[in-house]
């Protein structure tokens, strides 16, 4: 009897987002930590972004799991973002958007998950057992009509 074997060579934990597609974890832009508070901005006052990143890119942040996408690079030190989620002292890290394929999703809390395959149909799984796979090549997770936990975005 044939069975599916995982072969898996990287990973990121997914911060479900409406508007924001899954970041490529091989591709880290930069990293840092927020300096001041400011409406749909991230503003660290050590960084250098108008080398370090591109509008489109993907941040999270990895203080508190949410993520948006760049739309603007102000200044050196700020960036204008989709969503605000940011306030100072919370760290994140700028990637780019995952390029090729989908990825596979492990849930590790029971619950559904609405996804865009790669082919940009949406669907929902619903009632998933914590430990499920879910072999479909995502491009997105929606936190609206998600309320499976600790998922990780496997390619």
């Amino acid at each position: 009897m044939a069975y599916l074997k995982l072969q898996v060579s990287k990973g990121i934990a997914v911060s479900p987002s409406d508007s924001t597609p899954l970041p490529n974890p091989e591709f880290i832009m930069t990293t840092g930590t927020t300096t001041a508070t400011t409406a749909s901005k991230l503003v660290d006052s050590a960084a250098t972004f108008t080398t370090s990143v591109e509008v489109g890119n993907i941040v999270v942040n990895t203080t508190d799991n949410t993520m948006t996408n760049i739309t603007a690079i102000d200044s050196d030190t700020t960036l204008s973002v989709d969503d605000d989620i940011f306030t100072s002292g919370e760290t994140y890290t700028v990637y780019k958007q995952a390029e090729t394929g989908g990825a596979i999703l492990y849930v590790g809390g029971t619950g559904n998950i609405k996804l865009t395959t790669s082919s940009g149909s949406i669907l929902t799984f619903n009632g998933l057992n914590a430990g499920t796979f879910v072999p479909v090549q995502t491009i997105k997770v929606f936190n609206t009509g998600t309320t499976a936990t600790d998922i990780l975005a496997l390619w």
